[in-house]
């Protein structure tokens, strides 16, 4: 599976592919371990032996398994760097593995192919495998038996991945089938963050209602295993459907949704002619600009609320603003994401930034507008 995620995720560096590096997360450790434990009385029942056997076999399949995994998101990387979109992690888990990249894919057909890459490398080793055990090894050995599942371990994987539901490889695909549709990418994801809700319910209902039919009991274990992968996928398409709509909202971002509208006034004005100058343009807030030119303060509007009428025209607008820090300021221009990280920089030197353009401060913009706009 490929998200945008944190660029330097924590773990040990096997190496560098394509420029980006293959990361074993602490967190392997744990599946490894629990996985071998899980698979240890199969490989008993192979074997028919006892002893520390089974445990080293059942340890050797289990990093033959995460070797497929790494294949799988390789093959994200490569693809995804051949159609410009560069790869920033190769990153094994817990839950197996994923991609990170800098950015989002520049289209439908970029997504879909870097989406389907995965899956196919999985069905390919399964293909490979398969071809080994049965031409290449003894039969009746246990090195036939452990080629063997890992062909079908692969084969589920890579068959799986392509269901259309995200967060799998599948749901990717049908994301960007909905984007090339409709030209709408923020669309495609809440699609197929739902059809993954379908997919992780369907997950659980089917370990549960199988056994049911047939007149037996549900396994436990069996039932436990589902009920992880079902509320791994369900948080993984809920995400999906949350990142679609405030996708959306983030498009929607510029200054006509976010900003107010404000006026300029020297620092030696009074509160009354601020206020004159703000009205006079429908303005909601007024900035005071400092002798350079820069904006330097703005009206606390409460504050000014507070100074009765016949005063105004004797207090000075100062005395009534809050400061604007040296950078407090953000390119009314802009609009989406581009403006997005603008305000996310500007923002921390003060929650309320000053709008410039062309070098004029036309409006106000403050964090809580933004989130709210966001949220909505």
């Amino acid at each position: 599976m490929s998200a945008p995620r944190p660029e330097h995720p924590s773990g040990w560096v096997l190496g560098h592919v394509a420029g980006a590096p293959v990361v074993l997360a602490r967190s392997w450790v744990l599946a490894a371990v629990v996985l071998t434990l899980v698979f240890a009385p199969s490989v008993q029942s192979w074997t028919g032996g006892g002893g520390l056997l089974p445990y080293v076999v059942a340890l050797v399949f289990v990093v033959l398994l995460f070797a497929s995994v790494l294949v799988h998101e390789l093959a994200h990387g490569l693809v995804a760097r051949a159609r410009g979109q560069q790869p920033r992690a190769f990153v094994l888990t817990l839950w197996g593995g994923h991609t990170t990249f800098g950015g989002a894919a520049s289209s439908p057909a970029t997504s879909a192919l870097v989406a389907v890459a995965g899956p196919v490398a999985n069905l390919v080793l399964a293909g490979a495998f398969l071809l080994v055990a049965d031409h290449a090894v003894a039969d009746g050995t246990l090195l036939q038996t452990v080629l063997r599942a890992g062909a079908l371990a692969n084969g589920f994987v890579g068959l799986f991945n392509l269901v259309p539901g995200l967060p799998l490889d599948g749901g990717r695909i049908l994301e960007a089938a909905v984007w090339a549709a409709t030209r709408d990418r923020h669309r495609g994801t809440v699609v197929a963050g739902w059809a993954g809700r379908v997919v992780a319910v369907g997950v659980v209902l089917a370990v549960l209602v199988r056994p049911l039919l047939a007149g037996t009991r549900p396994d436990l274990v069996t039932v436990a295993w589902a009920a992880l992968i079902g509320a791994f996928l369900w948080a993984g398409a809920s995400g999906a459907v949350r990142a679609g709509r405030s996708g959306r909202a983030v498009d929607a971002l510029s200054l006509q949704t976010v900003g107010r509208p404000a006026v300029v006034v020297g620092a030696q004005a009074s509160l009354a002619q601020a206020r004159a100058t703000a009205a006079a343009a429908h303005a909601a807030e007024v900035v005071v600009l400092a002798p350079d030119g820069r904006p330097a303060a703005y009206v606390d509007t409460d504050a000014a609320a507070r100074v009765p009428a016949e005063l105004a025209g004797t207090t000075n607008v100062v005395a009534v603003c809050t400061p604007l820090p040296v950078g407090a300021v953000v390119d009314g221009a802009l609009t989406g994401d581009a403006l997005l990280r603008a305000l996310s920089t500007a923002s921390a030197h003060s929650p309320v930034v000053a709008a410039l353009v062309e070098g004029r401060v036309v409006a106000l913009v403050r964090t809580s507008d933004v989130v709210a706009a966001l949220r909505g």
